[in-house]
């Protein structure tokens, strides 16, 4: 690989932050940045790189922080700016970056830009926001809200709609104003010179409307995603704040493309350094109902997908890899089985090295090195997530498209409550997360399933991963090799080869609880690589079978 692909960001381990969850240091019942701060030295026992942090500024959380009412202050909720500095003090301390979540795509409307918006339609920031007239009372299209519902919201003094691609409490800002834009600009900036590392970009293909999404005939079918100037916009972002910084950005990016991504996280560096994308996340969406009615998921898809990135990417832009963050549910209990302890031990470490052991950064979500599990959610008052309730409310109530219990099943498989209890620390009351009552409920399997218990433990989920991130390091294979899939049409194995210089990098993962014995393993050389890493005892595995969830990495001289 040439020699300008080495940037640090390529290299590093992230670990995501939900804040809300992670460590409470006052008995509130909710995390905050003194928890994160005191939690530091467990991430660098880790060994991870960055933190990207989930939203800490002030807002109503409605959205649990992505509904922002002011960009530069911190939520009292998680403490203060002067706790936020000796955070971002403490982590460079230890050699961890940190990485904030950008929200411009919209604000919250307790924000003051929205508030002044919204007072007359002669105020000079009305056109900040997207502001069309109704018709006969109605909203000025069919176009749905991602979380249920119509995307217009009818707005007094003004007597006009405001667009709002999520809940009605986040409107969308108007991207086309290049005041909206500077005003953005500039808060990055103070970010930046305060001493942030990068940010992930929330739903950044998001910033520019299709015509069709605001003209009156525009309905559900109207695209939100990737705008006729979604890529001017990042570029002139580029221009104005991205390139003056040594910093890491990754986009969120919902209904990106092979195509887009290369331009959107291109190696000239234009625009940003990576994006995350959704389509091994949609996998066991129904066609329909989506996530709320979840089916089984197919490996030759996850394998066709996976691939389809990593191959397309290759030698243009940069790949991200995630199973976990705080829209998704646990990958153990997702793309595993969380049915016995030692079959979520072992799944969990077989998935770990199915996808970090790929060419991208990896993107670790809190518990996720624990091999923490969904949460057994009985009845919706249990949950505490918008975008469940208003999905009950349109497909249980109204539509009546689901029953009670079957919208509750879904819930338990995909909601995404699933990742926001509390980090589970200890055996201690509440996990350790809070000597108060947690915000959300700890998941009841705490007890077996802790920090403390593995943390020591080189066998443990905690212990591969750490293993991970170090053969990360000091393999460049690892980071810079190419993918090659091998055995693609196999439903029960996912086994790939990297190559990078004179090394070739062998990972072989069984993604079911049964061992598989009719593949031909005599072409893959097994003798002539040696073990960089399993989650077996090395003289369990053999090399004519694989046992179940097994995964074996091989390293070879070529």
């Amino acid at each position: 690989m040439a020699a300008e692909k080495k940037q640090w960001w390529r290299e590093a381990a992230v670990y995501q932050i939900y804040p809300r969850s992670f460590q409470d240091s006052t008995g509130s019942g909710e995390g905050d940045i003194r928890g994160i701060i005191s939690r530091l030295d467990y991430l660098c026992r880790l060994g991870i790189d960055v933190i990207w942090l989930s939203p800490v500024y002030e807002s109503p959380m409605v959205d649990n922080g992505y509904d922002i009412s002011d960009y530069e202050r911190i939520n009292p909720l998680f403490g203060s700016m002067e706790d936020f500095e000796l955070l971002l003090k403490s982590a460079h301390q230890r050699g961890i970056k940190i990485v904030m979540d950008l929200v411009v795509n919209h604000t919250s409307d307790k924000h003051p830009w929205f508030i002044e918006s919204r007072s007359s339609r002669n105020n000079p920031k009305r056109d900040w926001y997207i502001w069309r007239d109704g018709y006969a009372g109605d909203p000025p299209n069919k176009m749905g809200s991602v979380f249920s519902g119509s995307a217009w919201q009818y707005d007094e003094p003004g007597g006009q709609f405001y667009l709002h691609f999520f809940a009605r409490e986040q409107p969308d800002l108007n991207w086309d104003n290049p005041q909206v834009r500077d005003a953005v600009y500039s808060m990055m900036k103070r970010w930046f010179d305060k001493g942030v590392d990068g940010f992930r970009m929330d739903v950044i293909n998001m910033i520019s409307k299709f015509p069709q999404v605001l003209a009156s005939n525009g309905g559900p079918g109207a695209s939100m995603s990737n705008g006729p100037e979604a890529h001017e916009y990042l570029r002139e972002m580029n221009r104005e704040v991205l390139s003056h910084y040594d910093i890491m950005t990754v986009g969120e990016m919902p209904g990106v493309t092979v195509d887009e991504a290369k331009k959107y996280a291109a190696d000239d560096g234009s625009e940003l350094n990576m994006v995350f994308q959704f389509e091994h996340m949609e996998l066991d969406n129904d066609p329909r109902l989506g996530k709320w009615a979840p089916r089984r998921y197919r490996l030759h898809d996850l394998k066709a997908v996976l691939g389809k990135w990593q191959c397309g990417l290759y030698g243009s832009a940069w790949n991200s890899l995630y199973w976990n963050n705080h829209d998704q549910p646990r990958v153990v209990s997702r793309f595993g089985d969380d049915s016995t302890e030692e079959y979520r031990v072992k799944s969990a470490k077989m998935l770990a090295a199915c996808l970090y052991l790929m060419r991208g950064t990896p993107f670790i979500y809190q518990g996720e090195e624990l091999g923490m599990t969904n949460v057994p959610l009985e009845k919706i008052e249990d949950c505490r997530d918008i975008e469940i309730f208003n999905a009950y409310r349109e497909l249980v109530e109204e539509k009546k498209l689901l029953g009670p219990k079957q919208f509750m099943e879904a819930v338990k498989k995909r909601g995404r409550d699933n990742a926001r209890t509390p980090m589970q620390w200890d055996i201690s009351p509440n996990s350790g997360f809070t000597a108060g009552k947690p915000w959300i409920p700890v998941n009841p399997n705490y007890q077996t399933i802790n920090a403390a218990s593995q943390v020591d433990d080189p066998l443990s989920v905690f212990g591969f991963y750490r293993e991970l991130i170090r053969l990360r390091k000091t393999n460049p294979v690892i980071v810079y090799g190419d993918y090659e899939l091998l055995f693609g049409d196999d439903e029960r194995s996912f086994i790939y080869r990297r190559r990078y210089e004179d090394k070739e990098l062998l990972v072989i993962c069984n993604f079911t609880r049964e061992s598989i014995v009719d593949i031909d393993f005599s072409v893959l050389n097994l003798d002539n690589g040696s073990l960089l890493i399993t989650n077996y005892d090395e003289a369990e595995i053999m090399n004519d079978r694989l046992l179940p969830w097994e995964t074996r990495v091989l390293l070879f001289s070529v």
